[in-house]
This record gives structure tokens, sequence and C-alpha cells, in this order.
């Protein structure tokens, strides 16, 4: 799928930051749309969406898709706190305001997720409804627990641990084709290795690039496309794993773990096979949220628009028509 084939525009933020985008508008319709603001996470760019963007415009939608800040064609600070997700929904309320959308559907996956999570707390009069993949809503923290001690809960995290460490940007970058044919797979034993302590690091520097190809969920011409997108470095997408105190302190000091709560409807997708998903997490979601649809996939993966691009198209439609946020029915909202 061609890149150039979308409308690209880039925009100087409000909060500062310049911003390329994706902005995609369907034909005739009025005026009368829902916007679809789509958020990506690592290692990606708004062409992890690629799949999903034109059906969504043809079924009524605008479709707006940023690179998220240090991605892409996106500014790049080298600042760490830049990237806290305080700061990057700023930037996203920043990109609507731009745009001129009072509200939209927020549809995120990884970290995408996350910030679409957080978007909803510091935000919540900016979405019409949330949409988070493969990575399940959790609440702001009332105590601080550091990465180290998160990986001892949850040893699947540990490949999280290398990629805040100061080490990771310059052998990652030294690395790059192995990091996109390493973790962009099909769920199988060798990609749930590499999530343990010290494994990631491992593949990308010991690892013969000819022993990785096969199996990658990427053709050559898009991993050629990645590549030219992530020419600057690594500071910043590595960035939003060296932020887990600044978050945490800025939550607290705006009082969001007393009020943890998403109001707006959500839907959770996940794929059975990923194993950064734990079903815990997916179903302790249910307490935190008004009203929330949970969608598991069987021998789904984490890379949910790329293993199955169809049925989240579909999916998110079909939820949104349930909802009455179909284009051109904006008072009929089932909220």
């Amino acid at each position: 799928m061609d890149p150039d084939h979308f409308n690209h525009r880039q925009a100087r933020l409000s909060t500062g930051w310049t911003y390329h985008y994706v902005d995609e508008k369907p034909a005739n319709n009025g005026g009368q749309t829902v916007t679809l603001l789509c958020i990506h996470g690592f290692p990606d760019l708004w062409y992890g969406w690629r799949h999903q963007i034109k059906p969504w415009v043809q079924r009524g939608y605008r479709v707006v898709v940023p690179d998220m800040l240090g991605y892409g064609k996106t500014d790049m600070p080298t600042e760490t706190s830049a990237y806290s997700t305080k700061n990057l929904c700023n930037d996203l309320a920043a990109l609507l305001d731009h745009i001129e959308v009072t509200k939209a559907v927020v549809i995120g996956h990884d970290w995408g997720a996350f910030i679409g999570a957080r978007f909803a707390l510091w935000h919540p009069d900016r979405l019409l409804s949330l949409a988070i993949l493969s990575v399940p809503y959790t609440p702001p923290k009332t105590q601080y627990i550091s990465l180290e001690q998160i990986v001892k809960l949850f040893r699947p995290f540990g490949y999280q641990l290398y990629l805040a460490s100061e080490e990771s940007a310059a052998e990652i970058e030294a690395h790059l084709p192995a990091l996109f044919y390493s973790l962009y797979r099909t769920p199988d034993a060798r990609i749930n290795a590499m999530l343990q302590v010290g494994r990631l690091r491992e593949v990308l520097l010991n690892t013969p690039i000819t022993n990785i190809t096969e199996g990658c969920l990427f053709n050559e011409k898009e991993i050629t496309y990645y590549l030219s997108n992530y020419e600057r470095g690594m500071i910043g997408p590595l960035s939003y794993y060296r932020t887990t105190q600044i978050r945490f302190e800025e939550e607290l000091a705006a009082s969001l773990p007393s009020k943890p709560r998403i109001t707006v409807p959500v839907i959770f997708i996940g794929g059975t096979d990923d194993k950064i998903c734990p079903p815990n997490t997916i179903e302790s979601q249910r307490a935190l949220i008004d009203k929330i649809t949970v969608v598991t996939f069987q021998g789904k993966g984490h890379w949910l628009m790329l293993e199955a691009p169809e049925t989240i198209t579909n999916e998110i439609l079909f939820w949104l028509k349930g909802l009455g946020m179909v284009p051109g029915n904006h008072q009929q909202f089932r909220l």
C-alpha cells in the first residue's frame, strides 16, 4: 500500500511542536461526519493504520492519524518529559483544535492504547468514545511503582527494561532492520522468548538478519518505508519507556488516581496469544469503565491491525454503529 496515496499534512500546534499527520475526509459528506483519531504505538508510525484508514473513510468517517511525537516526520525533542502522557495528550487536544474538531472517537494501539485511555482522563470532554487495542486500561497509581518492580510482577514486560536503558538507542540504531524483523511477527515461541529480560538485546546484537526475516508481518517495501522514517534515530520512540516516574508524578499532582473511571463508551480488542496482554488485566477493566465491550480474537497476537486487518476494521465499525456514532447521525448517539 503506497504511503503517498494518503493525504499528508503538517501543522505547528499550540503546544509548540510540529506534527505530521494523515487527514482523510469522506467525499460529499456535507460536513456531517464523525472524526476517528488513531494513535499508533512502538515501533510504529501513522502507517500502522494503513489497512483501516481508507475503509473507514469509505464509510463516511474522517480519519486523522498522526505520527506521534518523536516518530516519522513529527518533531523529536530530546527532553524525556516531552513524552509524558500528559504532554502527549495535550498535543492531541491541540491537534483536534487545529483541525477544528471538538470531539473525536479515539482509537489507539499499543502505546497508543495507553495514551488514548489517558486522554480520556486528561481531556474527557474531547472524546465521543474510545477503542483500545492490545493494551488494557490500567488506572493511575497512588504509589510509585518503578519499571523494575513492574517487570518483577509481570515477566513478559522484561523487554521494556532494555528499551528504557541508556545504551538501547545507539545499539538499536545500529541494528534497526533487526528490530522490525524481530518484533513484527505473528505469535510464536521466538517472540514470546524475546519479551524476557535481556533477550531482545541479545537477538538484536547477535542474531544474523537472515535468521529472523521469515515470519515477519512486513514485506520488503514496508520495511524500507519504516527504516526511512527512523533515520533520525531512536531517542524519541524510546523516551516513552523512560517516563514512568514523570507520568506518576504528573498524575498524582492532578489527582487523577482519585478519579480513575472512564465514562465514555469503550471497546477493548485483544489477541489471545498476545503475551503482553494478560487476561486478568483485560477483565479488571470492567470495574473501571462505565460501558465497555471486550472482544478477543483466538490465536491472534499483538499486531492486530496487520494480523486481522479486515476484522479490526469491521469490528470497530460494528461497535460504532451500535453506539449510533455513524456519519450524519450525531444527535442519536447512544451513550
